[in-house]
């Protein structure tokens, strides 16, 4: 069994998805993954659809450089987002996969939300290309690892309304009152 490098409280709460090695841009990989950290598994999986369909937009906050602004980041109150399809199509299925995992030890899907995801650099693969003067230069990819944990949300009580506390009143005025109440 291969270690993540979060741990739940509660394993039996959580159902787990990771790939290795895979053909996809890290730095892309890495802001979709940032972009539904925290989400709802329903509300993720409409979202990355949406990115594969340009209706929703991925914010580029670490990765940025020379990343054009886009009106649809207002909603993420940023400037600058591009739509990955190729990563969001990746970490679509791993949510997938991880929902699956879900299933099988009999969690509420309905109730699972993105508590850990993480992308990671693997090794670059090498490739060349062929330049002019007889040179060639290194035409490298940029793999990546991507682990996710779902967790299953509790349901949030609300709180119970309380009776209104008696003011506490000062010796001082307590003892003004009496006198008040003597004459």
């Amino acid at each position: 069994m291969v270690r993540y490098s979060a741990t739940p409280e509660n394993l039996s709460k959580c159902a787990k998805a990771r790939g290795s090695d895979l053909r996809v841009h890290f730095k892309n990989t890495r802001e979709t993954a940032q972009a539904v950290k925290g989400m709802h598994l329903r509300r993720a999986n409409t979202f990355l659809k949406n990115v594969v369909q340009k209706k929703e937009i991925v914010p580029f906050r670490r990765y940025k450089g020379g990343v054009g602004r886009k009106a649809q980041c207002k909603a993420h109150k940023w400037a600058q987002g591009r739509w990955p399809k190729k990563s969001a199509d990746f970490v679509l299925q791993l949510l997938k996969n991880a929902e699956s995992n879900a299933e099988v030890k009999g969690l509420d899907v309905d109730a699972l939300v993105i508590s850990h995801i993480q992308v990671n650099r693997a090794a670059a693969m090498r490739r060349r290309t062929y330049r002019a003067h007889g040179r060639i230069n290194p035409y490298m990819s940029s793999p990546c690892h991507i682990e996710l944990i779902l967790q299953e949300q509790d349901q949030v009580v609300p709180k119970p309304e309380e009776e209104e506390k008696k003011k506490k009143v000062s010796q001082k005025k307590l003892k003004k009152q009496k006198m008040m109440s003597q004459d």
